[in-house]
């Protein structure tokens, strides 16, 4: 006598953070933001880490400058980056949350970058030229993040928050502003007075 065995069919996977299991819909576990109120916590946490990750990364920008004028801006910026932490963790208690940080890779790869850039080249203009640069990618970044750090707050009524991250965004973009100021005056003409040589 013969048996028949019977093969169970696989649970059904649907697209989307849903599996479907036994007929029954569960949602699956994620660390994703659900609504806005959480991608901007989210998002704050990240700019939190990126700043205090910055605090660390410019003495080592300055320590290879050699033009007076961009150790001096530098320096500036670090102590304005100081001041935007404090100015975050306000924001976190505005908003009722503990200021924590996440790791924001996007801000350690700029860093990282800028740390070859520093080794890569000789030092004098050229290198103050790749500082420069540098700088400059990490402050857009800052930008970016800040403008939408404060839409964020203003949608979702945090008008207190949006003020103090509105006047981040102010800092940042008069820090690109000085740093355009010093490469286009001098530190690029001399870096290419270099190549001539």
């Amino acid at each position: 006598m013969k048996t028949t065995e019977t093969k169970k069919a696989p649970a059904k996977k649907t697209q989307g953070a849903k599996t479907q299991t036994t007929g029954k819909a569960v949602k699956a576990k994620s660390n994703a933001a659900e609504g806005l109120r959480e991608l901007f916590i989210d998002s704050l946490k990240d700019i939190y880490w990126a700043e205090k990750a910055l605090t660390k990364a410019l003495p080592k920008m300055a320590k290879n400058a050699t033009s007076e004028n961009l150790i001096t801006a530098i320096n500036e910026h670090l102590t304005v980056t100081q001041g935007q932490v404090e100015r975050l963790e306000k924001v976190f208690e505005l908003i009722g949350e503990k200021a924590a940080a996440k790791k924001c890779d996007a801000m350690e790869g700029l860093i990282k970058e800028g740390e070859g850039i520093m080794e890569e080249t000789q030092e004098g203009a050229v290198r103050d030229a790749g500082i420069i640069a540098a700088s400059q990618k990490i402050e857009h970044y800052e930008i970016a993040s800040y403008g939408t750090l404060a839409a964020f707050a203003l949608t979702l009524a945090e008008d207190e928050a949006a003020a103090l991250l509105q006047q981040t965004l102010e800092e940042e973009k008069e820090a690109d502003t000085l740093l355009t100021e010093a490469a286009y005056n001098t530190i690029n003409f001399d870096a290419s007075e270099e190549d001539e040589k």
